[in-house]
């Protein structure tokens, strides 16, 4: 199976300091993070956001798999993720995540459709990773 990489680094203490993200593909190397971009709503990106766009597009490719697997070809799966971050006993974390797939999947009924969209939330890579993280699915057809 593969290995895929990132790096996240990180210079100076937490609120004056600031980092760069980068994945092993080389799409990007250099993407700023900083305090502000990660509790306020400064630019730049914060892991929870890198987070939400790995649960959607995990999910996303595991639902057209799982659909295909059934007999059925999605037009499109489009899957958004809200990634809430709050406090715990230790300090700051992800403490839920909602997840908003709108699919267009011609011929299927409701029900299979449903149960499809719950089995690759529970199913999917990513999700299976995050399992201590309550996660929500809004699925529904277009």
């Amino acid at each position: 199976m593969a290995i895929r990489t990132a790096t996240g680094i990180w210079h100076g203490d937490l609120k004056g300091g600031s980092g760069t993200v980068g994945v092993g593909s080389g799409l990007f190397d250099d993407a700023a993070y900083t305090f502000a971009s990660r509790f306020e709503e400064a630019g730049g990106t914060n892991p929870d956001e890198l987070l939400g766009a790995a649960l959607a597009s995990c999910f996303s490719m595991f639902f057209a798999s799982k659909l295909a697997g059934a007999g059925f070809t999605a037009t499109s799966v489009h899957t958004d993720a809200k990634v809430h971050l709050g406090k715990d006993d230790v300090g700051p974390a992800v403490t839920r995540i909602e997840l908003e797939c709108r699919a267009e999947v011609p011929g299927i009924d409701a029900e299979q459709f449903a149960e499809l969209a719950q089995a690759s939330k529970e199913g999917c890579p990513i999700s299976k990773a995050l399992a201590s993280t309550p996660i929500e699915l809004d699925a529904r057809q277009v």
